[in-house]
């Protein structure tokens, strides 16, 4: 894809049918993950079915500098959101009813079913009861400029630095820095997973599934670090906070549909794996349906607070 689409959403959601094009992302020559016909897509099942425990896991404690920063923001009339890689729109879900005042999301994916979800659900009201409106944006997220960012109060994403290269995320932080804007980046993957009780094969499991995460350019486990490192070299405070899926048997369906893909994963990584892999999975789940199993996932989320611009 080469070019940004703007879509208008649902009257009552959106700005009256109306969305505006700001030309907020600009896509740059990535042959890596370009969005095609046959791109691969995150199933919608599957974002629903985490979307309870990502909301549980993320780090609350980060709202409250942000809230700071937010409300010191320079000339504000309102606050504009841009949730990268937005899925069917759990982000916006989460922290839109916990901010206050008038907020525009700006949608960002390259799938136009998933900005569909995510308009159609999204929030439409602040903490304090403001308006929220959105629009969407169709495109690459993995690319964009500060003028990219002009007028955006902050940048949003979930499970998106794990899938970037350090440049991607060397031009993401640049981007936010020169737009003054501060960044909200959570659930990253860490590549530490704990499973109650152990199995002699899971630090197997996880190392091939850390080095899945890295194959190509892509950071996987170590892109937390990455980030926090290229926004400090552009000025910016950082903040980082632990942010861990703790399942059980009350999440037993999104446990077994984790580990399909988890164990997966690990095998398209070493596939001589397999067998073993296979048998591991079928206990796992024999396990995970007997409510005899328990998962920590970790992740981290980041808060990024550049130097504010305009005066501030």
């Amino acid at each position: 894809m080469t070019t940004t689409e703007t879509e208008a959403v649902v009257p009552g959601q959106g700005r009256e049918g109306q969305a505006r094009d700001k030309g907020t992302i600009r896509l740059g020559d990535r042959t890596r993950g370009e969005a095609t016909d046959d791109t691969p897509r995150y199933a919608p099942e599957w974002l629903e079915l985490r979307e309870p425990a990502d909301a549980g896991a993320r780090a609350a404690e980060l709202l409250d500098p942000l809230r700071i920063r937010l409300a010191n923001l320079p000339g504000r009339g309102g606050l504009v959101i841009h949730d990268l890689g937005c899925g069917t729109g759990s982000m916006g879900r989460w922290l839109a009813p916990r901010l206050d005042g008038p907020q525009h999301w700006v949608l960002h994916d390259r799938d136009p079913y998933l900005l569909h979800f995510a308009a159609v659900g999204s929030p439409r009201s602040a903490a304090d009861g403001s308006r929220v409106t959105v629009e969407t944006q169709r495109g690459d997220v993995a690319r964009l400029t500060a003028d990219a960012l002009a007028g955006a109060s902050l940048v949003t994403a979930s499970a998106l630095l794990d899938v970037l290269t350090p440049d991607e995320i060397e031009a993401l932080a640049a981007a936010c820095a020169g737009a003054g804007c501060p960044a909200l980046l959570t659930l990253s993957v860490v590549g530490r997973v704990e499973l109650t009780p152990a199995h002699p094969l899971d630090d197997e499991i996880v190392d091939a599934f850390n080095d899945h995460q890295r194959r190509g350019d892509l950071l996987g486990p170590e892109s937390i670090n990455a980030a926090c490192d290229a926004f400090a070299r552009h000025g910016a405070t950082v903040r980082v906070h632990p942010s861990a899926w703790r399942l059980g048997p009350d999440e037993s369906a999104l446990i077994a549909e984790w580990l399909r893909g988890w164990v997966g994963a690990a095998v398209e990584q070493r596939p001589e794996l397999a067998a073993r892999a296979d048998a591991y999975l079928k206990e796992r789940l024999a396990a995970c349906e007997a409510g005899e199993l328990n998962v920590v996932v970790h992740h981290s989320d980041l808060l990024a607070l550049a130097r504010p611009t305009g005066g501030a």
